[in-house]
Formats: C-alpha cells, structure tokens, sequence
C-alpha cells in the first residue's frame, strides 16, 4: 500500500507468518547458533527479489527469519493440491510456480507482486544441493530478472548441507549462517533485453543468470 505521496509502507505480517517468523527465529537461532550479516542491505521497502543457494529444506524459513522484510516465497505448483498445504503456503505468501515451465501464470504472479512493492525469494538452482555445492542455475531465472525492475540481492547460506542435508533424516545441531550480498541491479542487460532480437535476448539472460550465480559463490562465511 502507498501513500499519496507514492512512499510504499512496510508490508504487515499474517499472523501465520508472525508465529511462523518468530517460531525460525527462536529455532535456527537456539539449536543452529544462526549468524546473520549484512542484512541491511535488504531494502525496507518496494520491489526486490532476494536469490539464494539452496542445500536444505530449513534454507527458506532461514533466510526469511534472517530479514525483517516480509517475504514471498516461490512453492512448486502441486505443494498446494492439499487443502491444509495449500492453505499454510498461501498464508506463507508463497506462490506456485510450474517446474516444468509449461505455465506463465507464476512469472506473471512474481513480476505483479514485485510491482506492488514485495520482496520475493528465490532459489535459482530449484532444489537443494545433492552434495552441498552450488549446482547450476534452471533456466528462466534470468527471464524473470530481466522482466522486473527490482534490485536483486544475493544471499548465500552456509552450514544447511551439515544441519540438514539430503542425507539427513532430523536435522543436526550445526552452525548456519546467512550472508547478504550488495544489490545488483543489472541496468545495462534489462535495457537490452527489452530491444534485442529474440537470440540475443536468450543470450542476456544467460548473461545476468551467470553473474548472479557467480556473485553468490563469491559471498564467503565469517568465522567471527
């Protein structure tokens, strides 16, 4: 919501989302020792989109329990064929999204959410890590970049392979950390997206996905 000024005001918490907020806070916090840095760089308010690496399950809840911004998170589209599922990510501010790409309606929902001044997150590789390195982007994350205007944050978490990696069946009580990058605002590769002709467009956005991909392998952990 904005004002007639045109300043866009903190979006409010859910009550699900408060208890679920403050339930991470206290549990990564507690039983995972959470360190987080440079959180300021997180704008307080209008369109971002925050992009993580992705080792466990507890990487959304902990990166979004790590900012006071409140965040949409991007859910596979069958997670909300459940009723119950369904009702606690809408209520998480999730929105499904068509893994196999067969859909735009999740692209449209992203950019009008960014429009309206949200912070969205998202995890480029779209899944965790089978080995606790960072894998390959899946395509259309530079698409979605190039569409929006919003700044882009990298954020790179660490220790979630060791606390609940895919070979763990409870999670461990391991350190995790959560690093916020500066924001990247790809002016120059949105620009030419919107006037090139379709090859080169593709080219672009394999260009702003690389960067993003490199800028997030490159935020190091803090042993402080």
């Amino acid at each position: 919501m904005s004002d007639p000024s045109g300043i866009v005001a903190p979006e409010r918490r859910g009550i699900s989302y408060f208890l679920g907020w403050w339930f991470f806070r206290f549990y990564t916090g507690l039983y995972h020792r959470r360190q987080v840095f440079n959180e300021e760089s997180v704008p307080r308010t209008g369109g971002v989109i925050l992009a993580s690496n992705h080792l466990s399950y507890i990487d959304p809840p902990l990166v979004g329990c790590s900012t006071r911004r409140v965040i949409h998170y991007l859910a596979r589209a069958s997670a909300f064929k459940s009723a119950i599922g369904g009702a606690i990510l809408r209520s998480w501010n999730s929105i499904p999204v068509d893994r196999a790409g067969g859909s735009t309606k999740g692209l449209r929902t992203i950019l009008e959410r960014l429009r309206e001044g949200r912070a969205i997150m998202m995890f480029p590789e779209g899944t965790r890590s089978p080995d606790g390195t960072q894998q390959t982007s899946r395509p259309g994350i530079g698409l979605m970049i190039a569409k929006s205007d919003a700044p882009v944050i990298p954020v790179r978490v660490f220790g979630t392979y060791e606390a609940y990696g895919r070979h763990h069946a409870i999670p461990r009580p391991r350190r995790v950390q959560v690093k916020f990058g500066e924001a990247l605002g790809f002016k120059e590769l949105r620009v030419e997206a919107s006037e090139c002709n379709p090859d080169r467009r593709r080219e672009v956005y394999d260009e702003i996905t690389t960067k993003l991909m490199a800028t997030i392998a490159l935020l190091e952990s803090r042993t402080d």
